[in-house]
């Protein structure tokens, strides 16, 4: 039935792309096909052998025309306006904890420091059974939410299993408003390096930066590491205000260019800098998107901070909010944006689909060529591409298994229970025979694992039968299965140095909360480490940005 809506709708919505069509004939032909869907919603609703949903069947074909336009504009239900409100301004009414759902487990995977929840000793690990005496089993995850999240001032009451408490344990909160910050992380690497890690762009993203490059400069700090890795973007006045603790007063940031005349704004810094002199390093990733590549590609074309890791994901397009009826609201992507070279790093180009309807990146031989203000090329179309490319590390298929299933959050639920304490975060480490006991501890949970490459060979097989080619390729299948059977057997030592950081952060995060995740990771990170020594190597520094 779904799939039925969406074919109709598709070549209803072509009709609106006849941009050159004159006005009259234009309003004509919009009003002719609402009254062409609504004729068809009707009868189809009157019609169909089964009963269907209206709610469900209007969202799927809403759904369905705004995914013909980007993957970003987007239909925002009214009851799930407050969770996008959320993630735009970083607040919240509630009592400071995250939670994951495992199975069919409610669990505490995170607990924000100075909040209701840590003051009132829930301790990551736990696992919520009741709130408000509602039991989270018979509800779902967004009922469960809501629960969770109130008005500021009221009370919350949850009963929790702890790891090594015979008894439930219950818990009373009063509800704050919660600020998630969108530096989760600053501090020193080193005698002279400062690390800021950003992970979102929300209200106050700009203040928090600013000040945490100031309290470093202050302890010592003589050179800054910005990380942006997997940070996907928010506002983009956010990302001006990042750009102008570096870069002086008055000078552009971002210029976005869309069809209506009020979407062609050109954003300048407005504030005097923090430090136009100390060397800066940006790290991003595939993760770092939209408002993390203004920041990355504008300090790129002012040559003012290396770039270091892995070419961006790709991202130049600018959303709005609109208010609808009954409470509703859409996303509606109305502007591209261009970094002060002039150059828009838009990979996919969502404006000329193919015939069948995929859409494809730009092609090289599309893309133009800009110089930075020291005369360094850089190009458009594809993301940013940094100055020190740096492969990043792939995580393999049985790591994300034990993570999706929750046997390394358990392991490290067990451990915490087991040890009052560990070292600082950043000497934290497990030993050989922790790891052993970890094994010994998913052996235990007779774990289900295909590797991917298990996965390829069955389809294999069954092609091979197909196709009637299967009885004289039998022998090097089975063979291939065998050793892929025996290698599964040692795959939990042969991606031991993943596993066990992951292991590590996750530890540290019942001491240390997310400090502690940050920390731990420092001793294993290539891209900071590399930051480091460009960073300290000034002669190095001054040659990548043709500084004199």
């Amino acid at each position: 039935m779904r799939k039925f809506l969406v074919v109709l709708l598709i070549p209803v919505l072509g009709v609106f792309a006849f941009s050159f069509t004159p006005p009259a004939e234009r309003y004509f032909e919009i009003a002719k096909n609402l009254d062409i869907f609504a004729s068809l919603f009707k009868e189809v609703n009157a019609l169909y052998v089964d009963e269907v949903n209206p709610n469900q069947l209007i969202r799927t074909g809403i759904d369905a025309m705004l995914m013909s336009l980007d993957p970003y504009t987007n239909f925002i239900a009214e009851d799930e306006v407050e969770t996008y409100r959320t993630m735009n301004t970083g607040q919240y009414g509630g009592i400071g904890a995250v939670t994951r759902v495992i199975g069919n487990r409610t669990l505490v995977t995170m607990i924000y420091e100075g909040y209701p929840a840590e003051k009132n000793g829930l301790k990551i690990g736990d696992e919520v059974i009741k709130m408000d005496e509602v039991e989270l089993a018979k509800i779902s995850i967004e009922e469960a939410n809501q629960l969770m999240r109130g008005q500021i001032g009221t009370t919350v009451k949850l009963t929790v299993k702890r790891m090594g408490s015979p008894e439930l344990v219950n818990l009373e909160f009063k509800r704050e408003k919660i600020k998630v910050s969108n530096v989760p992380y600053f501090g020193m690497i080193g005698a002279n390096s400062g690390y800021i890690q950003l992970t979102d762009f929300t209200p106050d993203a700009g203040k928090e930066v600013r000040s945490a490059v100031v309290k470093l400069k202050e302890q010592g700090a003589e050179n800054i590491i910005l990380d942006l890795r997997d940070n996907p973007g928010g506002l983009l006045f956010e990302a001006v205000n990042i750009c102008n603790i570096f870069i002086p007063k008055g000078k552009k940031v971002v210029t976005t260019k869309g069809k209506v005349q009020n979407s062609n704004v050109t954003y300048e810094t407005l504030n005097n800098p923090a430090d136009l002199e100390i060397p800066v390093a940006v790290l991003i990733n595939r993760g770092s998107a939209s408002a993390s590549e203004i920041v990355a590609g504008t300090l790129q074309d002012y040559d003012r901070a290396i770039i270091i890791g892995e070419k961006s994901f790709g991202k130049g397009l600018v959303q709005i909010p609109r208010q609808l009826s009954y409470n509703s609201q859409v996303k509606i992507t109305t502007a591209k944006y261009y970094t002060p070279t002039g150059r828009c790093i838009q990979v996919l180009d969502y404006s000329h689909r193919r015939e069948d309807g995929s859409v494809g990146a730009i092609p090289d031989s599309v893309k133009k060529e800009f110089k930075t203000t020291n005369g360094r090329v850089v190009y458009d179309g594809g993301g940013i591409d940094p100055d020190i490319v740096l492969d990043g590390n792939e995580v393999s298929s049985l790591t994300q298994m034990l993570y999706l299933n929750g046997y390394i959050f358990d392991y490290a639920t067990l451990y915490a229970s087991e040890h009052a304490t560990i070292p600082p975060a950043r000497d934290f480490k497990l030993t050989d025979k922790d790891y052993e006991a970890f094994v010994s501890f998913v052996k235990s949970k007779q774990y289900n694992y295909r590797s991917p490459v298990e996965v390829e060979l069955t389809v294999l097989k069954e092609q091979a039968k197909r196709e009637r080619y299967y009885e004289e390729l039998s022998p090097q299948i089975d063979q291939i299965a065998e050793l892929l059977k025996e290698s599964r057997k040692r795959d939990l030592y042969t991606f031991k140095d993943q596993i066990k950081l992951l292991l590590e952060q996750d530890i540290a995060s019942r001491y240390y909360l997310e400090k502690g995740i940050t920390e731990v990771e420092f001793k294993n990170d290539s891209d900071i480490e590399k930051s480091v020594e460009v960073l300290n190597n000034k002669a190095e520094y001054k040659k990548i940005l043709r500084l004199p």
